[in-house]
């Protein structure tokens, strides 16, 4: 195809069977907007220019999509698919290929868009058809006797033998502008909705003689749409099923692959395995061997060769080194720098801190805008006090340090390489290497104490 090619996106749609006040494309799927799906494949066809007709919610669905870098037109009044398009015909150059999508219409295929345009000519236009077995609210494809495409009627306009047609219109198309715009300049709304659809044109296609391509979709799942919760969750499962088989067909162990959630992108590493219920969101990367128990939440992480993650953590936006092993129920929140060979335990908290290879956190505690150094040991119980009330104060170990139980280091303070601290201490000094550091009141015992008894009442 010698011509530019230009994309018009219909984005403009209310989507009133959601019961929401989201605007439709903005709602999720796989933890990014319908219409993101949309706009990432029609940048693979790289074309001259995208335009995205927006309506209901207007400016929030712009400013969900700062850096689009698409020509936002405004469909000022819902009239109709064909109304949408011609709001954006004006910016689009006389010699271009346009090629139609919808905002609500994710799964679709950069490779079947790519098989459409090729059929789309100069004179020509190419149709995205399918053969369903329930059409339900489709327009049917009406051929005549030599099987060329005569017209499209809507699902609510057409007679009891149209309706049994079991070929739709899937809405995709692509034509030139200069014959799109004069289409659509003849359109009408004499229909059950009162409507300009886009649809009408192909009746001015066949009275003009110019050929009329079809196209399938290489998978049915392609073309469906979303307009209800139910279509939104069942486009969502069809789309974690596809990148299930993905990562399985690149050599990933899935324990159970209908109880898996990426929500974008995965990057795996050789005999990686992966257990049930766990969501893996932003960009995560998963080295060789690595291990995820069932139950975990991983946000924009990368995570090292041959180490394992145990049930029920959440980690987000941290690095992770080779052989670690972290968990149950350990947390990691943004900024946590985890070397190699660390070991972090049950209901530990690091944030924003450097944990040196060899370290220990095993049970309890929390750790905060701290930098932990080589062979540390901190026992359970243990917290940074990293907030006076109005700042965070960073706090050193050095490496090989002890930490003992239930120990509160108030920053900012420097704990020495080789120290250790009692268990039970409160740490309010820099604490020397190679030295015990505690601070404890001496023991004391008071013979003969009773403790405090209820007095019975008077009967």
């Amino acid at each position: 195809m010698s011509a530019p090619l230009e994309i018009v996106i219909l984005a403009a749609g209310q989507g009133k069977r959601m019961y929401s006040d989201t605007p439709k494309v903005l709602h999720n799927l796989a933890g990014r907007p319908l219409l993101a799906h949309v706009l990432e494949s029609a940048a693979t066809l790289k074309p001259t220019a995208v335009h995205v007709v927006y309506g209901h919610g207007g400016e929030r669905v712009r400013q969900a999509f700062p850096q689009a870098g698409v020509n936002w037109v405004r469909q000022a009044e819902q009239r109709g698919t064909g109304h949408a398009v011609a709001q954006a015909m004006p910016a689009v150059q006389d010699k271009a290929t346009v090629l139609v999508l919808y905002g609500d219409v994710p799964l679709i295929r950069p490779e079947t868009l790519q098989t459409l345009l090729a059929a789309a000519g100069s004179d020509s236009l190419a149709l995205l058809t399918a053969e369903l077995e329930q059409p339900g609210g489709y327009g049917r494809i009406i051929r005549d006797q030599a099987g060329k495409v005569a017209r499209i009627v809507e699902s609510q306009d057409a007679t009891p033998a149209e309706a049994r047609v079991r070929e739709v219109n899937t809405g995709f198309l692509a034509a030139p502008a200069v014959k799109l715009k004069q289409w659509l300049a003849g359109l009408r709304n004499h229909n059950a909705q009162g409507e300009y659809y886009l649809t009408d044109i192909i009746a001015m296609v066949v009275s003009e003689g110019v050929a009329i391509t079809t196209r399938a979709p290489q998978d049915i799942t392609e073309i469906l749409g979303v307009n209800s919760k139910q279509e939104l969750a069942q486009v969502e499962r069809i789309h974690q099923k596809q990148q299930a088989e993905k990562l399985m067909s690149q050599g990933v162990t899935l324990r159970d692959p209908a109880r898996l959630d990426v929500r974008g992108e995965l990057r795996c590493g050789r005999d990686v395995v992966i257990d049930v219920n766990v969501i893996f969101e932003g960009q995560v990367t998963l080295g060789d061997r690595v291990h995820i128990g069932p139950n975990n939440v991983i946000r924009d992480c990368t995570i090292g060769a041959d180490s394992v993650i145990l049930p029920n953590c959440v980690l987000e936006e941290s690095a992770i080194g080779s052989e670690c092993r972290l968990g149950p129920f350990t947390r990691l929140r943004p900024g946590a720098q985890i070397a190699d060979r660390v070991h972090l335990g049950n209901f530990v908290e690091v944030k924003k801190s450097k944990v040196g290879s060899g370290s220990k956190i095993n049970h309890l505690s929390y750790v905060g805008d701290t930098t932990v150094g080589q062979g540390v040991n901190i026992g359970a119980g243990t917290i940074v006090c990293n907030y006076d009330g109005a700042n965070k104060h960073p706090t050193t170990i050095g490496d090989n340090a002890f930490i003992g139980s239930n120990t509160a280091l108030v920053a900012p303070v420097n704990v020495g390489a080789g120290a250790t601290i009692g268990a039970g201490s409160v740490i309010t000094k820099d604490a020397p290497e190679g030295e015990l550091t505690l601070t404890r009141v001496p023991q004391s015992t008071k013979p003969g104490w009773k403790r405090p008894v209820k007095k019975s009442k008077d009967k």
